[in-house]
């Protein structure tokens, strides 16, 4: 009988202690809580909504595509607008290409611009282009065109070199598919061509 009076009893003092308890906590939380600045709040972005309306763009965008004789191209900008409405096409800025073969070899391209021509179904890259070929080869130009569905690499401009022979200077060059040699590809140079051949120790 007592140990029952002992259980009501505690029951009772219980639902009181206890509501007062947590009354106490959440007081104490209230008054500890740091004052929020409003100086602090999560900062936004920097961007100017009426001009980015008027020249919509792209930040980080990638192309990816397989041309007709198997070889990958992907090409990746900083940044990238959207074809004007004179009919242009895209534009980007700092570039990155690769181009890779069936036959293991692979071209990287970096240019510091670069716009697509869909009616060419073509990539035209510019403002400083350099191509680097697994092959060992490394070849700076002004601009470069890049055909969309087979693999045609040129560079229409003079073009200086660096490879295993040595450096070449040449009016133009060219990275395409070798029409005698199933699966093979040519990096042919054109034009008034110099070799100046450096020996490998």
């Amino acid at each position: 009988m007592m140990q029952a009076d002992f259980h009501t009893r505690l029951i009772g003092w219980l639902k009181v202690i206890l509501p007062l308890l947590a009354l106490v906590i959440l007081s104490t939380l209230f008054l500890v809580a740091r004052t929020i600045n409003p100086d602090d709040a999560l900062p936004y972005a920097d961007v100017d909504v009426e001009e980015r309306l008027r020249e919509p763009r792209m930040t980080a965008p990638t192309y990816a595509g397989l041309t007709s004789d198997g070889a990958a191209l992907t090409i990746s900008a900083d940044e990238a607008r959207p074809a004007a409405a004179d009919g242009a096409g895209a534009s980007a800025s700092a570039l990155n290409g690769l181009l890779e073969t069936p036959d293991g070899g692979s071209t990287q391209l970096v240019a510091g611009a670069g716009r697509v021509d869909p009616a060419a179904r073509q990539i035209l890259l510019s403002d400083g282009v350099t191509v680097i070929s697994s092959t060992g080869w490394t070849i700076v130009g002004d601009r470069l065109t890049a055909d969309m569905d087979t693999t045609d690499i040129a560079l229409p401009d003079p073009v200086t070199a660096t490879g295993p022979a040595g450096v070449v200077t040449a009016d133009t060059m060219r990275l395409t598919q070798d029409g005698t040699r199933n699966g093979a590809y040519l990096l042919v140079f054109n034009g008034t061509v110099k070799l100046i051949y450096q020996p490998v120790n």
